[in-house]
This record gives C-alpha cells, sequence and structure tokens, in this order.
C-alpha cells in the first residue's frame, strides 16, 4: 500500500465511522471502485484505533465522571446521572457484542456483496428520514429509561450488516424513543467507544494470529490521519447537527445506494 491510499483509506474511516452513512461500506466499496486492493487487517486495525482515540479524546471529560461516578454507584448503590448514562452504554453494547461473536462468520461471508450495501444504504436512509421527522425530539441521554436502551442497543446491532452504520443506525433509533438530535448523537458517539474498541480487538486478535507483515509507514499514517479527520468530524458534525438536520446525510445515502445498484445489478 503506497501513502497516498493510506490517506485515503483513512480520511474515509475517520469521516465516515461518526456520519450516519457507514464506515464499512465505504471501505469496502473503495478498493472495489478503485481498483486497489484490500487494504489488509492491519490497517483495519489502525484506522480503529486511530477513530477510538478521536472519540475518547473528545469525550474524555464526560468519560471520566461517567467512569468515576459509576464505579461510586458500586459502592453507595444510589447511581446520580453520569453513572445512569454509563449503565446505558454498557447495556446498550451488550447486544451488539454477542451478535458480533455470533454472526461474524455468517456477516463476512454472505453480506459484504455491493447489492447488499446498497439495499441497506437505502433502506436505513429512509428509516433515518422518517425517524427525524417523527421523533419526539424531547428527551437527552440522560433521560433514558431502561426500555429505550434496549430499543438502541438492539437496533445497533443491524450495524453488523455493512452498510447499516452503526452510528446511523444508534441515532435512528435514539430519534424514535424521542432524544433530540443532538441528544441522539452524542450517545451515539459514547456507544462508540466500546463497539470500536471490541472490533479493533478482535481484528488485533486476528492479525497476531495471522503473523502477517507489517507495513509500518501506512499503519502510522492510519492512526493518524483516522484520528484527525474523526475528531474534526465530531467536532463539526455536532455543531451543525441541529442547523442541517438529517437530510443532507439521507440524500447522500439515496445517490449512493442509486449508484450501486446502477453499477452492479
Amino acid at each position: 500500500m503506497d501513502i497516498f491510499q493510506a490517506i485515503i483509506l483513512a480520511l474515509v474511516q475517520g469521516l465516515t465511522e461518526f456520519l450516519p452513512i457507514s464506515s464499512s461500506a465505504h471501505l469496502i466499496l473503495v478498493p472495489i471502485l478503485t481498483g486497489w486492493q484490500d487494504q489488509g487487517l492491519a490497517f483495519d486495525v489502525a484506522v480503529h484505533f486511530g477513530t477510538l482515540g478521536a472519540v475518547v479524546t473528545y469525550f474524555r471529560t464526560e468519560l471520566i465522571a461517567m467512569a468515576r461516578s459509576w464505579l461510586s454507584s458500586l459502592a453507595t448503590r444510589n447511581p446520580d446521572d453520569e453513572a445512569m448514562l454509563a449503565w446505558a452504554v454498557l447495556l446498550g453494547t451488550i447486544p451488539l457484542g454477542l451478535s458480533g461473536l455470533l454472526f461474524h462468520d455468517l456477516i463476512e461471508t454472505y453480506l459484504r456483496s455491493p447489492l447488499v450495501i446498497a439495499t441497506t444504504t437505502v433502506v436505513f436512509g429512509l428509516l433515518l428520514w422518517y425517524a427525524d421527522k417523527t421523533g419526539a425530539q424531547t428527551r437527552c441521554e440522560y433521560r433514558l429509561d431502561t426500555g429505550r436502551v434496549i430499543v438502541i442497543a438492539l437496533a445497533q446491532v443491524l450495524a453488523l450488516i455493512p452498510g447499516t452504520s452503526r452510528s446511523g443506525i444508534t441515532i435512528t433509533a435514539g430519534l424514535m424513543v424521542g432524544l433530540d438530535r443532538s441528544a441522539a448523537a452524542r450517545f451515539s458517539f459514547l456507544l462508540s467507544v466500546p463497539a470500536i474498541a471490541m472490533a479493533a480487538l478482535y481484528e488485533t486478535k486476528n492479525l497476531l494470529e495471522a503473523a502477517v507483515p507489517v507495513d509500518w509507514l501506512a499503519i502510522a499514517t492510519g492512526v493518524a490521519v483516522s484520528g484527525i479527520s474523526a475528531y474534526l468530524c465530531i467536532h463539526y458534525f455536532l455543531k451543525l447537527l441541529e442547523r442541517i438536520g438529517m437530510l443532507p446525510f439521507v440524500i447522500y445515502r439515496l445517490v449512493l445506494g442509486v449508484v450501486l445498484f446502477a453499477m452492479f445489478l
């Protein structure tokens, strides 16, 4: 892999991981559309750690407060808002972790085709539009009860299907259960911390078992570019979200889906 290819793929990962347009779909499609060879497992690990570093850095204050309150609540059994949010993130992660272990090989074998990506891109794009139009948008992430967290958690499982978008489906579910746009996005990004960490650790295990040669320059480039671009993406997405809404991302998904159907049908 040359440096130009590493930069482009890292930018794709960094910019699409937190936007509701599916990073996995773009990382599958870019090599197909450009004719590049698959970027390899080591590079996938690198860009995942880059985006993980970005979201942890951006939400470091919230994450530290949540961790302290959660640990305190174990002793006092009197959780405050920060502890309850930490419990919500933990509960919201369990179905994804279990489903990933059970269905990872099946999904990798049968659901990575361009037509699957085209279908999920369109279907979940329309669902995002519906949720944005009809959701009550009256709650913040600190006012999530167990039932609403379970709805978001089960929706996140669908993100295992390429083209769905983990951020997209969790924001959609958040809007459907009454979160406002910013709250839905923030809770989605907090959920991404354990989700990306699990994916990165799983890929790291596979990488160690495969014992493949590592291009350290490409790896360093991937970590740096994906991390910086992801951090900027989170920052500006949250700043612009209330102003622009979800419609631009819905339109992008529909156009991308139509293009993919035209190319691969």
